[in-house]
């Protein structure tokens, strides 16, 4: 007897039922993280407020650096809604802490598109002027095993005491390599730190915030960044990003974002702190919700024949999943679901198209409240072989729960 869409979710559910509770651990236990750090720093009505002009002598802002220091086991924090997106929160944090002759090593194969053009390895001419290697900065990367794991023991071979920098990019971008989880980020640092105990250990962080019951630099990271319309800003903050780290470190991020001599004194921070503060409060629990759908979806399409990772019962450590459909047309018609049941702009239909600095035609589904916000239900996806869907966020589990099952229908893929 085949089974309907909503008796195939139903079932997967009572399956999940593990993996369900174990998300709900992590989620309590970084909620209660989180409310510490609020109380702990005296939090109040009057952090919400801001000052104009040069933004000098901001209680709010220096109360939220401090709050995000904590949650992250931090010496200190930045944390601005003059980032402009999770790409120039790391650039930020690159330029400000490399100079000149200092050598940058990517510890996991090849960093996502935009980061390629902030590095000098992609882009036209003017671009490249601009980037690191434009800037005099050295650049190599750690090739990955079979494009898909960590390769510890060139990166032994690789470190030495010429090296700055090494950037471990923990999430996977547009690629079938997994996503870094914390123990692997661990060895990484260890292996780095053994060879060159000055070398700089720098997290992009993009996507894992509160997915583990650990963050980058409680295992050896010294530097990390995010963008807020993200995991850490809890789906409503409307544009910025965070570093956290070493305290010399985030200044000299701060100074390449401000200028030297301000730094991270200063800044007007346009009444966004009330958002700011609420975002990371509720964040642990919109994440968990987006990895609980995620978690969902890699069930169900294993189930139905697809190949997703991380399989549904592997360890977490991004909210982003990758399902296979292996042809452009379930992967379109994926995206195409998604579009037509997010809250905004549901009626547009996502075509494949050319985006500046990809090789292939990418599709997008993304109707999000603010634009370009990936803690939000989106799923995207190169248009090239094999046909991947990066599916990520969801405000509420039941949102993705709606969708998924009206992909089952749409497929008209019953199961017996």
């Amino acid at each position: 007897m085949n089974r309907t869409s909503t008796e195939i979710i139903k079932q997967a559910e009572k399956d999940l039922h593990e993996q369900f509770e174990l998300i709900d651990e992590i989620r309590d236990y970084n909620q209660e993280k989180v409310l510490q750090a609020f109380i702990d720093n005296k939090v109040a009505p009057e952090h919400f407020y801001t000052v104009s002009g040069y933004g000098h002598d901001d209680l709010g802002r220096e109360v939220l650096d401090r709050v995000f220091a904590q949650i992250f086991k931090a010496e200190k924090a930045l944390v601005r809604v003059h980032f402009v997106s999770g790409t120039h929160t790391l650039a930020c944090a690159l330029f400000g802490n490399l100079k000149y002759g200092d050598k940058l090593l990517s510890a996991a194969g090849t960093p996502y598109d935009t980061m390629q053009e902030v590095i000098g390895t992609m882009g036209d001419d003017e671009t490249r002027r601009s980037s690191l290697i434009g800037h005099g900065v050295l650049y190599d990367e750690v090739p990955l095993i079979n494009d898909t794991d960590i390769d510890f023991e060139k990166l032994e071979q690789m470190v030495d005491n010429s090296t700055t920098m090494v950037l471990i990019q923990r999430s996977k971008g547009y690629s079938t390599r997994k996503s870094l989880t914390i123990e692997t980020i661990e060895k990484i640092c260890k292996i780095v730190k053994s060879k060159n105990p000055e070398c700089i250990c720098f997290v992009d962080n993009c996507y894992g915030e509160f997915v583990d019951s650990k963050e980058p630099l409680e295992v050896g990271a010294d530097l990390m960044a995010g963008s807020l319309i993200k995991n850490a800003g809890g789906g409503i903050v409307e544009a910025g990003g965070y570093i956290a780290g070493k305290e010399l470190l985030v200044e000299r991020s701060a100074v390449s974002l401000t200028a030297p001599g301000i730094g991270s004194e200063g800044g007007a921070m346009f009444n966004q702190h009330r958002l700011m503060f609420q975002g990371i409060f509720m964040a642990p629990s919109v994440v968990a919700d987006a990895v609980k759908g995620a978690v969902l979806a890699s069930k169900i399409f294993d189930e139905i024949g697809y190949d997703s990772s991380p399989k549904y019962n592997e360890k977490r450590t991004d909210i982003i999943q990758n399902i296979t459909f292996g042809a452009p047309e379930p992967l379109e018609e994926f995206c195409r679901t998604i579009q037509s049941l997010s809250p905004v702009n549901g009626y547009v239909t996502p075509i494949p198209e050319y985006i500046p600095g990809y090789e292939d035609k990418v599709i997008m589904a993304g109707g999000t409240f603010i634009e370009g916000s990936t803690i939000e239900l989106s799923a995207d996806g190169p248009m090239r072989e094999p046909y991947v869907a990066y599916m990520q966020g969801g405000l509420n589990y039941a949102h993705v729960k709606i969708a998924l099952r009206r992909f089952l229908d749409k497929i008209s893929c019953n199961i017996s």
